[in-house]
């Protein structure tokens, strides 16, 4: 019997679309795979163009084909990942009045059950006021996002997505009485606020180029058709957003790109009234505000590249009428502030690690609250309450599950609320952490966090999973994962590149990975790549780059640039044909996001600094290692055919004969399936992926 034949890859036809700009003549051999109704199978896959079904289904058949040695340990790697998840799992309480509102899930459950109680009436006083799993029932895709009562305790509302687009339906429950509502509000962005009185609703509606442009006003038991305009976005590079004040005296409508911010503002007790511009936007200047007795409190990056806290007058915000509160300090990074009766809480970055300060507004007298190790994660999470002294913050590091505290800002003591449970067992003390440094051609210092067993050091053969992303201003924390710990316990070391575009050392590590100076990014990743094989910690090809949306762009430029660095890549949904979508302004993010990567259609410089970077654009005739890369039909963020295109082009010039995957999901969006459960389906595929290539034994704890 003659052995069986490799699986053979599909591949794409070339029907080129010519271009030329600024003098240069570019050609799409793949623009073909963009849908002309991508809107219309975004909200409903099955309404995608049947030959283009027809490639994403032959791709994903191949990847099976491909991963068919790995199929049994892809099923082992999802029960052990499945394993580490407290499957009743449960979030703290969160008090507000008479009640306390908390979140769990049920064993076997893909999705939470909100829940409420009476304050101090114990687990027996139970209400569940939304059971996302029966909620699901009869969707193939399901996501529940925010949910909210009213002051009163009353209504509830809630955002459901039944498409992986991110476009909600809000709808309305009686907690009283357990009855749904009749009133459904569609193509909603699934954000909103409750008004003083608990029946009335601000809300934002996506436009046709699914972008926030609208705040409607509802009030419960009338028609949505009749609901009130509030605002109107004009500026299709600015997103809508909606929140409220931790006092809950005022309702804000902010309304920002990703480097100028605008907040509009109206009584919570009179939201009729209407909303009036607290600081006029202004190119590049950010601020966010909360109140305090007659005064507003802002953060904001005027005049402070690293941001500042000032005090204004409720009535006159206006810039000359600040007063400073907290100075700017540069290197000294104010991320975010909680405001609460009596103290002000800040998180703030410094030398790539953050902090909490509590500030006493009666005095100004400052505390940090203490951490216990060299490298870890915070976060804070303000609560409901706002007369308490009580702050609630999240832990964790690369070695510790995360933990939820209740601090005290009068005494400085802490409560352990809970700490993440490993039901399959972690021994922090089995794995070693640590934090490193490379330096850039341009002599910056770009941190390093590296996880590895301690029974394992790593050295030359080692593989080394290392994660990248690098934009938004949004820096990677050095956080617990538990899902990492399958390959770190065969073997792998796990590291983060923390490098420009991110906010680890400032707003200006953040200036200094965007726009032209973008190429920084990809040079800092390949800075520590490098690092790491000097240093003894891998070597050459034995490095796994993976980056997700615009840490996928990272991971196709590197391998562009550096291929022989790398023994894999994995890269999710990558944001890779970056020229062609920055060009294009009927796309969801694109004019949000020329402040971040520069306007190509009208600016020569930008276009030529992205056509020098853009991994698409880029693919050669060279070796490339064996590569995963993650698609979603419903994802408006990054639109399938971008790593359907980058896929193609790979598959026609790269000259090695290593696996090229492509796995799209065809009725999901960006984040991957909806369920808890669902999802580990992915994270199982692409650790199989990794231990196939990196030929590792199946088996943890095994010695290479």
């Amino acid at each position: 019997m003659s052995a069986p034949s490799a699986p053979q890859p599909p591949i794409a036809a070339q029907e080129p679309v010519a271009e030329e700009r600024f003098g240069v003549r570019r050609e799409d051999p793949y623009a073909w795979l963009r849908d002309p109704r991508w809107r219309e199978a975004m909200l409903d896959p099955s309404r995608l163009s049947p030959a283009i079904r027809a490639h994403l289904e032959a791709e994903n058949a191949y990847t099976e084909a491909v991963l068919e040695p790995v199929r049994d340990l892809r099923r082992r790697l999802f029960a052990e990942l499945r394993g580490r998840l407290k499957e009743d799992d449960a979030s703290v309480p969160v008090p507000d009045g008479a009640y306390e509102y908390y979140a769990r899930y049920r064993s076997g459950g893909q999705h939470p059950v909100a829940c409420r109680r009476r304050r101090g009436a114990g687990e027996a006083a139970e209400e569940v006021i939304l059971d996302g799993d029966a909620e699901a029932a009869g969707h193939g895709y399901f996501h529940l996002g925010d949910w909210a009562h009213g002051d009163d305790h009353r209504y509830l509302a809630f955002a459901v997505d039944t498409t992986g687009a991110e476009a909600y339906t809000l709808r309305f429950r009686d907690l009283d009485s357990g009855e749904e509502l009749a009133e459904r509000i569609e193509q909603a962005r699934g954000d909103f606020v409750w008004a003083a009185d608990g029946r009335t609703l601000l809300y934002t509606v996506l436009d046709e180029a699914h972008r926030p442009r609208w705040v409607y006003r509802h009030r419960l038991g009338t028609d949505p058709a009749a609901d009130a305009l509030v605002y109107e976005e004009t500026d299709p590079g600015f997103f809508v957003g909606l929140d409220r004040t931790e006092s809950r005296r005022f309702l804000l409508i902010e309304t920002h790109d990703h480097t100028t911010s605008e907040v509009h503002a109206a009584p919570a007790d009179a939201p009729e009234s209407g909303f009036r511009c607290l600081v006029p936007r202004e190119r590049d200047v950010e601020y966010t505000v909360s109140d305090s007795g007659e005064q507003w409190l802002i953060l904001t990056n005027r005049e402070a590249e690293d941001f500042r806290i000032v005090a204004a007058p409720l009535a006159d915000p206006a810039p000359e009428r600040w007063t400073e509160q907290v100075a700017h300090r540069p290197g000294v990074l104010i991320e975010d502030m909680a405001l609460f009766r009596d103290y002000l809480v800040r998180l703030e970055t410094a030398e790539a690690l953050p902090r909490i300060v509590v500030r006493r507004l009666a005095d100004g007298a400052e505390h940090t609250v203490a951490v216990d190790e060299e490298a870890y994660a915070l976060g804070i999470s303000p609560g409901l309450e706002y007369a308490t002294a009580t702050l609630r913050y999240r832990y964790s590091s690369l070695t510790t599950p995360a933990r939820v505290y209740d601090y005290d800002m009068a005494t400085g003591a802490r409560h352990l609320r809970k700490e993440q449970e490993i039901p399959s067992g972690h021994d922090p003390a089995a794995y070693t952490a640590r934090r490193l440094e490379a330096t850039a051609p341009d002599g910056e210092r770009v941190p390093i966090s590296l996880l590895h067993r301690a029974d394992q050091p790593p050295g030359p053969e080692t593989p080394v999973l290392l994660d990248g992303y690098g934009a938004y201003g949004i820096s990677e924390p050095a956080a617990f994962s538990p899902h990492r710990l399958s390959l770190v316990d065969r073997g792998f070391a796990f590291a983060i590149a923390h490098v420009r575009g991110g906010k680890e050392r400032g707003y200006r590590w953040y200036r200094e990975g965007k726009l032209e100076r973008k190429p920084n990014t990809f040079s800092d990743y390949i800075a520590c790549a490098e690092h790491l094989i000097a240093a003894g910690y891998t070597g050459a090809g034995r490095i796994a780059v993976h980056g997700g949306s615009a840490g996928g762009m990272l991971v196709g430029a590197v391998l562009n640039q550096r291929p022989e660095l790398f023994g894999a890549a994995v890269a999710d949904v990558p944001f890779v044909d970056v020229l062609n979508t920055m060009s294009d302004p009927s796309l969801p993010l694109t004019p949000p996001e020329w402040p971040e990567w520069g306007n190509p259609l009208e600016d020569e410089a930008a276009f030529r600094t992205i056509l020098g970077y853009s991994p698409y654009d880029n693919v050669c005739a060279q070796a490339y290692p064996p590569i995963l890369a993650t698609a979603g039909v419903s994802d408006p963020r990054v639109t399938y055919w971008e790593p359907a295109k980058w896929v193609a082009r790979l598959r026609a010039l790269k000259t090695d004969g290593n696996p090229l995957l492509l796995w799209t999901n065809m009725s999901a969006g960006h984040a991957g399936p909806g369920g808890r459960f669902d999802f580990l389906e992915e994270v199982a595929l692409r650790f199989a992926f990794l231990l196939w290539v990196f030929g590792l034994s199946p088996d943890p704890g095994s010695r290479r």
